[in-house]
C-alpha cells in the first residue's frame, strides 16, 4: 500500500494532494471546507467554547455553538476533555445548571455510541415501526435528484443542504430541519438521508447520524418530529432564507402540516 505524505509545504499543497485522490471529483468542484484539521486547531476550538451561552442560544443557527464534533468524531478532541474544560467555565455558586446543556449534549453523543456498540444492526434498519400511518414501503428507497442539486421548491432546505455540500458541516437544529424535510415532506426512506448526510458531513458518525434520523422519522422515537415555517423563522433566520413566499410547502400551523404529511394519523 502506497504510503501518504504526512506534510505539505502549505494548505495548498494539501488541497491539490486531496484532488489527485479523488479522481471522481467534478473539476467545477472548487468548494474547500474552512475547518482545519489537526490537534491544535480542536484546542483553540475548545478554548474558545462559552457553555453557558451554547445553553441559551444552541437552538438559534447563530448561536454559540463550538464546532468541536469534526475534532470529537475523529478521535482529535476527547468528550472528557471537553466536559472537563465546560465544567472549569462554570461558575462557582452554581457549578451545574449553567452549562447543563452542553454536557447534555456530550452525554448523548456518548449515548449514541453506547447503542451502537450493542446494537450495530440499528444503525441501518428500523429499530421500531414508522409511526407516521405509513409503512417502509411508502417511502422511496432513493434521495430525489432535486434535494441532491439543492433545487427543491423551499429555498431554507436549498441553503441547508448547499452548505453542507460545501461546507461539510450543518448546525444541529438545520440537520433536524433537512432530515424531517427529506422523510416526511417527501417520504424518503431514512436511511437514504442518512447516507447523503455521511458523504458530505466531516463529523459524519453512524451513531449520532442515523440514530438520530431515526428519531426524526420516528423509527426510534414514540412520535415523528416535524416542523412549520413560523419555527424555522425564528431560529434559522438570518442565517437562512425564511420569507413564506420562498418556502410555502413549509407554512402552515402544526396541525395543518400534521394533517397534510400524515393524513392516516400518528400513532405512538
Amino acid at each position: 500500500m502506497e504510503t501518504q505524505p504526512k506534510t505539505f509545504t502549505d494548505r495548498d499543497a494539501l488541497i491539490n494532494h486531496v484532488r489527485a485522490l479523488s479522481p471522481s471529483l467534478s473539476p467545477d468542484d472548487v468548494s474547500v471546507s474552512d475547518t482545519r484539521g489537526g490537534r491544535q486547531a480542536g484546542q483553540n476550538l475548545l478554548g474558545k467554547i462559552d457553555p453557558i451561552a451554547y445553553g441559551h442560544s444552541r437552538n438559534y443557527l447563530g448561536g454559540a455553538v463550538s464546532y468541536l464534533s469534526p475534532y470529537i468524531r475523529h478521535g482529535i478532541i476527547s468528550l472528557n476533555e471537553v466536559r472537563n474544560f465546560a465544567l472549569e467555565a462554570a461558575p462557582e455558586d452554581e457549578p451545574i445548571r449553567p452549562i447543563e446543556k452542553f454536557v447534555q449534549e456530550l452525554a448523548w453523543r456518548d449515548f449514541w455510541q453506547r447503542v451502537y456498540q450493542q446494537n450495530p444492526d440499528w444503525i441501518w434498519q428500523d429499530v421500531e415501526t414508522y409511526k407516521t400511518g405509513f409503512a417502509p414501503d411508502d417511502y422511496s428507497d432513493t434521495l430525489p435528484d432535486d434535494i441532491e442539486t439543492a433545487q427543491t421548491d423551499c429555498a431554507a432546505i436549498n441553503h441547508f443542504i448547499t452548505s453542507l455540500k460545501t461546507t461539510g458541516y450543518l448546525h444541529n437544529h438545520a440537520r433536524m430541519y433537512l432530515a424531517a424535510y427529506i422523510v416526511h415532506w417527501r417520504r424518503v426512506k431514512w436511511q437514504a438521508g442518512a447516507h447523503f448526510f455521511l458523504a458530505h458531513l466531516l463529523d459524519g458518525d453512524p451513531a449520532s447520524n442515523n440514530l438520530s434520523f431515526q428519531w426524526v422519522a420516528s423509527t426510534f422515537s414514540n412520535k415523528p418530529y416535524f416542523f412549520n415555517l413560523e419555527n424555522l423563522q425564528k431560529f434559522a433566520h438570518p442565517q437562512a432564507p425564511c420569507a413564506e413566499a420562498d418556502n410555502l410547502a413549509l407554512a402552515g400551523s402544526y396541525d395543518q402540516l400534521a394533517a397534510r404529511l400524515f393524513p392516516y394519523g400518528v400513532s405512538s
